[in-house]
């Protein structure tokens, strides 16, 4: 099993799905996967700039496994090329190897060799902040009742993980020369970095804040930008932030918090990004609801579940849309996103033997 799931890797990792730039298009890789699984029907859906999906069903199954096809572009450093899959020492080198073309290989692989119901959800557009292709396929009319979303888990499943949001806020001030006394309160900057000092405050005040290991709010300052030069008042600087609610956590009121931190003369801008909810989704009693529900998958399914994860995956669209979802899947993240990306071998047929069972039991 472990030589057709290498030989498969290393076709996956030989098309460039690199997001940014996703130049990504309806045939290369896709086809790859077509071909590798005979006996299934395929759909191909273009959701425009490079986000498709191939859905490739067999059966009449209920629940979907979610790849996605896309990489971050290759790091300095690599010592290979990093798209031609190196095998030595127990890993295999390449880029998207663990993150996450690897699962995709040893799901397909699997596949091949033992039947019974399956789909499988192959998506190219999880590495940016432009989430077209699950929340397209969620707002069809799909059929599928749970869902498992390989990343590099370890082997365990896991069924937590916070949310994320991204926004940014844009301050106007009063141009003149900073001589003026009124420099202290009229420039963009100095309200800008009042604004900060409150969120910054705000989210270490809500450092004891839980949801099971869950703790804390995680918020960042990205970058600060306004001004021209220190003897002019600036009349307008952009500040770039994000933060990482917890499960159970209403993101709507977080950003109506950091919003109302500056009054309205001074914000001349207050916009949200990107937002990713936590797993499990929704608020209060609902995300408990929906993480019971996803031990109740791991324990159907034989999964071992391991802690919370702090890295964000699109098992919470899953989640939101109603379908209990765990993530699942070979490597560690450590490997992720780095030159000389791997996932270990004995990974790959830890969670290919997992497939293997759960495919023939029919679970």
């Amino acid at each position: 099993m472990l030589d057709d799931i290498l030989q498969l890797l290393a076709r996956l990792v030989a098309h460039d799905t690199r997001n940014p730039p996703r130049q990504i298009a309806a045939d290369g890789i896709f086809a790859t996967l077509i071909e590798a699984l005979p006996g299934f029907t395929h759909t191909v859906t273009d959701y425009g700039a490079g986000a498709i999906t191939l859905l490739s069903v067999r059966g009449a199954p209920q629940r979907v496994y979610n790849f996605h096809l896309d990489t971050v572009p290759a790091a300095a450093g690599w010592a290979t090329d990093p798209h031609t899959l190196v095998v030595k020492d127990g890993r295999a080198y390449g880029l998207g190897a663990c993150d996450i073309k690897g699962a995709a290989a040893a799901m397909a692989a699997v596949a091949r060799h033992t039947p019974g119901d399956l789909a499988l959800l192959f998506s190219s557009d999880e590495e940016a902040n432009d989430p077209r292709c699950i929340r397209g396929f969620l707002a069809t009319r799909h059929g599928f009742t749970e869902a498992v979303v390989a990343e590099p888990t370890q082997g365990l499943a896991r069924l937590m993980h916070r949310g994320i949001v991204s926004a940014r806020a844009r301050f106007a001030g009063i141009a003149g020369h900073a001589s003026e006394r009124r420099a202290l309160t009229d420039s963009a900057v100095h309200r800008a970095v009042g604004w900060a000092s409150a969120a910054l405050t705000f989210a270490r005040a809500r450092q004891g804040d839980r949801f099971e290991e869950l703790e804390g709010l995680p918020f960042n300052l990205g970058r600060i930008d306004g001004g021209i030069k220190g003897n002019v008042i600036a009349d307008d600087c952009e500040v770039r932030f994000g933060f990482r609610p917890l499960p159970s956590q209403s993101v709507d009121a977080l950003l109506a918090t950091f919003r109302n931190m500056a009054p309205p003369s001074e914000l001349a801008a207050f916009e949200e990004l990107f937002r990713g909810p936590p797993l499990p989704a929704g608020q209060g009693e609902a995300a408990a609801a929906q993480l019971a529900q996803g031990r109740a998958l791991a324990a159907q399914l034989g999964l071992p579940v391991g802690p919370a994860v702090n890295f964000w995956t699109e098992a919470a669209l899953f989640s939101e849309a109603g379908l209990p979802a765990l993530v699942f899947g070979p490597g560690d993240i450590a490997q992720a996103h780095t030159a000389d990306e791997w996932v270990a071998l004995a990974q790959l047929e830890c969670v290919a033997r997992h497939y293997q069972r759960i495919l023939a039991s029919g679970c």
